[in-house]
């Protein structure tokens, strides 16, 4: 069974990674239960109520509410650096378990908890901000070649969500495009850009406009 092993949420802190000069990418569990809402566009804050954002023109807004990353792919990333993760450590809102996040389809449906309703839009491209704060050399390369690039999620149906809760798919649509397959059309292998087009609505404005001969 899939499942919520933590929420994370972060404050603003000072960074010399960002045109902002704040980042808000350390993000702890928390011991609480967090509210995922529907941010809106433009605001400093994420989808899970108290949780900064450093940079609003690049994060943050309707389609990415929140950010999801499994813990196996925190295990695989750990083992090849040789340091411990802990939940948060990439800035993920969610930090999952039981779930291959990366296989989700663009426009798939979870439910986290009693209420809380989720949709996939797209994955995570890695910034100068992330290979900052972790001090990797060659780090956007690295996870960029990896492809574990993990899932941000509009926000449904708002609703308190907490470690532990239960994660169910309630809906896959009926097209191929996953988070995978999206992360290496926008990265490594643009030709497959004009297949993104099969997700429809599901695909966050500016990817469609992308997709605009």
């Amino acid at each position: 069974m899939a499942t919520l092993l933590s929420v994370n949420t972060g404050r603003l802190a000072g960074s010399r990674h960002t045109d902002s000069g704040v980042t808000g990418i350390d993000k702890r569990p928390s011991p609480e239960p967090v509210v995922l809402h529907d941010p809106g566009p433009g605001t400093e804050l994420s989808g899970a109520t108290g949780d900064a954002i450093g940079d609003p023109r690049s994060h943050g807004g309707t389609d990415q509410a929140v950010y999801a990353y499994a813990r196996e792919d925190l295990d695989v990333w750990q083992t090849d650096l040789g340091r411990p993760l802990g939940n948060g450590v990439f800035g993920e809102n969610l930090t999952t378990s039981g779930l291959d996040v990366n296989a989700a389809l663009v426009g798939e449906r979870w439910q986290v908890g009693a209420a809380c309703v989720l949709e996939v839009t797209s994955p995570r491209i890695p910034c100068r901000t992330f290979a900052g704060w972790l001090e990797e050399q060659l780090w956007v390369k690295r996870f960029t070649q990896r492809g574990l690039a993990g899932a941000y999620l509009r926000v449904i149906s708002p609703g308190p969500v907490t470690a532990g809760d239960a994660i169910s798919v309630v809906h896959r649509p009926a097209h191929d495009v996953t988070i995978a397959m999206m992360f290496r059309a926008l990265t490594t292998d643009k030709a497959l850009q004009p297949r993104l087009a099969a997700a429809g609505d599901a695909l966050p404005e500016h990817l469609r406009r992308l997709l605009v001969p």
